[in-house]
């Protein structure tokens, strides 16, 4: 991990990523323009039970997953935090951009301190240019594995979909379950320095589905119309893997990716990376079938280490006429099931997210900056440290702890707001400025690894002016495994101008890059064994 120190006040982060069902009619909110919208969210333990196994959970309000936000573009939303758990917490508002309100992000340690048990922190931030679907998740530690939940932001008032409107749109989040406690899967990952223990399912809107053990009751339930158009707002709130997610017997229509607007395409199968979210159209057969339809997440990995690989799922139901005695009971219907991608499919997942395009017209254009101020290359990957004296290490050679780092440096946490120490002077002995923006070893990254994996440890940032343009490439490593590594970039929206496999050519690669209609993202992933580029504008003070 790194923070990226915008300045003169300017403040980005790049993050490796890091049971209702809610129809939404039509979404209508009647105003006459934006509107202050307020919530209370009380973070809470309460019980649940999945897979035969009951825990209590760190939760908003008592739900899980919490809450969704609705709003429209344009207004203004104060959402009032009171902490009733021993944890420390705070939420982050993922994909929102935060224009002049980067106090209100919530990376702990980066732009605020932690909400301490017994204590209030209210969010105050205004929804600025922006429409589609986000979400809010826990940014500390592991607690995003239950604290979590959608946002939805509408268009701004007497605006339209750039698509037909749908006949009703539906938040379907997808996440991770731990019978164990999230906290101490994680607390036992860096105590060891081996990879934390994988999830003991997937989930969709919180429940894992028919294709567990002792969860068939477990089972998100969409029920349909037949000749109907659903939005889907689909949301990967997992922890760590990409998942693969298809319907049976159905096509999807992309509409949106990261609330950003893309050229409409179908496709049987959706690829969907931790912190994305994709916005799908679902068109209904004409008539009643008699059958019902598994919907389907799986994951797609490739790197070292054991991982879950299992499947969650939910199903498509039609509803039955009322006056049509003839149609066999819902629980005598045959079951489609989709078929997914295989685990590893690398190609497919390239040619998926090569797909998608900003919409790029005149009412949503894609300002893709031309030229460029400042160029970084970073190295993303895993790394290693030392075994500290006297302990046992579960890493590499079972001498060493796995680190993930960029450019050789993993990020060390600080124990004061990065944000709070600038604004007020008192940086030094909290970060430096000197963060790398070259590979301080040039080697080759997808061939053979380095004898040395060590990395350095530090609080680290890069400096840059205000309202400069960024080409920044991301490079996996094959250090340890090549895998797919997804990004976050706190603050800003960014343009995927390029990728491609194998090692960047600096000399051949920018030629071949989509400066027209690239999709617009906050979040991408890093291919395995591959590179991307994105271009920004770093003009968000504090963002």
């Amino acid at each position: 991990m790194f923070a990226s120190l915008l300045s003169p006040v300017l403040m980005g982060a790049l993050f490796p990523a890091l049971c209702a069902l809610w129809l939404l009619p039509g979404l209508v909110v009647a105003n006459n323009g934006p509107i202050t919208r307020h919530y209370k969210f009380n973070i809470k333990l309460h019980n649940v039970t999945r897979l035969c196994h009951t825990k209590r959970i760190i939760s908003v309000n008592g739900k899980f997953p919490g809450p969704p936000i609705v709003a429209r573009e344009g207004d203004r939303v104060v959402v009032k935090v009171v902490n009733l758990v021993q944890n420390n917490v705070t939420l982050h508002w993922h994909g929102i951009r935060q224009l002049r309100t980067g106090w209100a992000d919530g990376p702990a340690y980066i732009t605020q301190c932690p909400i301490q048990t017994g204590q209030t922190y209210i969010y105050n931030f205004t929804v600025t240019g922006q429409r589609g679907t986000f979400f809010w998740h826990a940014h500390i530690s592991w607690l995003r594995s239950t604290l979590y939940g959608p946002i939805i932001i509408l268009p701004g008032f007497n605006v339209s979909y750039p698509f037909p409107n749908p006949y009703k749109e539906v938040p379907i989040i997808f996440g991770e379950w731990w019978n164990a406690d999230p906290e101490a899967v994680i607390a036992q990952a860096l105590q060891t320095g081996a990879g934390p223990n994988v999830s003991d399912a997937y989930t969709i809107n919180g429940l894992p589905g028919p294709l567990y053990n002792c969860s068939s009751r477990e089972t998100f339930r969409l029920k349909v119309k037949p000749g109907k158009t659903y939005l889907l707002r689909l949301i990967n709130a997992a922890l760590n893997d990409d998942l693969f997610f298809s319907i049976a017997n159905h096509t999807l229509t992309v509409i949106d990716a990261d609330g950003v607007y893309v050229k409409p395409f179908d496709s049987d199968t959706l690829f969907i990376t931790p912190g994305q979210t994709t916005n799908v159209l679902l068109k209904t057969k004409p008539q009643y079938p008699n059958a019902s339809f598994l919907m389907a997440a799986a994951p797609y990995f490739t790197g070292l280490g054991t991982f879950d690989n299992s499947t969650t799922a939910g199903i498509l139901q039609y509803k039955q006429p009322s006056n049509d005695s003839s149609i066999v009971t819902m629980k005598k219907l045959p079951l489609f099931k989709p078929t997914l991608p295989s685990i590893n499919n690398t190609l497919f997942v390239a040619n998926f997210s090569n797909r998608v395009r900003s919409l790029a017209n005149a009412q949503f254009p894609a300002n893709v900056p031309q030229t460029i101020d400042k160029h970084f290359f970073f190295t993303i990957g895993l790394g290693s440290n030392p075994c500290p004296k006297n302990q046992t290490c579960q890493g590499p050679n079972n001498r060493t702890k796995f680190s993930a780092s960029v450019n050789n440096v993993s990020f060390a946490l600080p124990t004061t707001s990065l944000l709070y120490s600038y604004f007020f002077g008192q940086s030094k002995g909290v970060y430096t400025t000197d963060f790398p923006t070259n590979p301080p070893f040039p080697f080759n990254y997808t061939g053979t690894s380095p004898n040395n994996t060590n990395v350095s440890n530090g609080t680290k940032v890069v400096v840059l002016p205000f309202n400069s343009s960024v080409e920044l490439v991301m490079q996996d490593t094959s250090i340890l495994g090549a895998e797919s590594h997804p990004l976050h970039l706190h603050g800003f929206n960014f343009f995927v101008v390029g990728q491609g496999f194998g090692n960047y050519d600096q000399n051949k690669d920018p030629a071949n890059f989509n400066l027209v209609d690239p999709i617009e993202r906050n979040t991408v992933g890093v291919p395995s064994g591959g590179w991307v580029a994105i271009r920004f504008l770093a003009d968000n003070p504090g963002g």
